[in-house]
């Protein structure tokens, strides 16, 4: 019975290719195609304007050199939106659920970053490595500390995207599988899971937002700290 549960993160085959790539390829279908007008439909309209929404949100933090990279974190921030939201659609499959994924998206923007900030101001980069005003008996301990957290960042940015929608996705399955084992032995209590898995279908689709927001907003801070 377990590992039924955990059958919906595996990526699903056709004649043994693995058809993770297409699952992340199919939200781009879903974006209108443009054509010769800038705005020609409410659908264009609505598009236009939740990109511009993201782009100055994401952008806030950062200085005008950082907005060179409004294209790379706008269209990261997109693609893990329409992933993570289709994901809650049944018999789909969530590509952000595995955790390879998620750090080969994770990793090689990190290490951007840090190769962006010692590449221009090679001094303030590494002065991240040791606090001001630290004890010298401390500065090997705190060097080590601050290193070992610089370089468990992509691991966290993947982690912490991968735990949340796995629990997500593991309780919406848990609590189905209970309202349908419930149905015929206790109407009443049955009803009442169903109206706990409705409310736990709309606080998924918050945390699907939520996250792929953090996922790009903690990008956007790390890029920060580096220009």
């Amino acid at each position: 019975m377990n590992l039924t549960f955990f059958d919906q993160f595996t990526s699903p085959c056709l004649l043994g290719v693995p058809l993770i790539l297409l699952s992340m390829l199919f939200p781009t279908l879903l974006l209108p195609s443009p054509g010769n007008r800038w705005i020609t439909n409410r659908l264009s309209t609505l598009q236009s304007w939740c990109i511009t929404l993201i782009t100055k949100q994401l952008l806030t933090p950062l200085n005008k050199n950082g907005h060179k990279w409004a294209l790379i974190l706008t269209s990261l921030m997109i693609l893990l939106l329409s992933i993570n939201l289709l994901g809650l659609l049944p018999y789909t499959f969530t590509p952000t659920t595995q955790l390879s994924m998620n750090m080969a998206l994770a990793f090689p923007l990190w290490l951007a970053t840090l190769l962006t900030g010692l590449r221009n101001q090679p001094s303030a980069s590494l002065g991240h490595l040791l606090p001001e005003g630290t004890p010298t008996p401390l500065i090997p301990a705190l060097i080590l500390i601050e290193t070992t957290s610089l370089l468990i960042r992509p691991l966290a940015l993947g982690v912490r995207l991968t735990a949340n929608l796995t629990a997500g996705h593991l309780l919406i399955q848990l609590i189905s599988t209970a309202t349908t084992a419930l149905l015929s032995i206790m109407p009443a209590v049955s009803i009442l899971t169903s109206i706990i898995l409705l409310l736990l279908t709309i606080l998924e689709v918050a945390v699907a937002m939520i996250q792929a927001y953090v996922f790009v907003l903690l990008l956007s801070l790390y890029l920060q700290e580096n220009i």
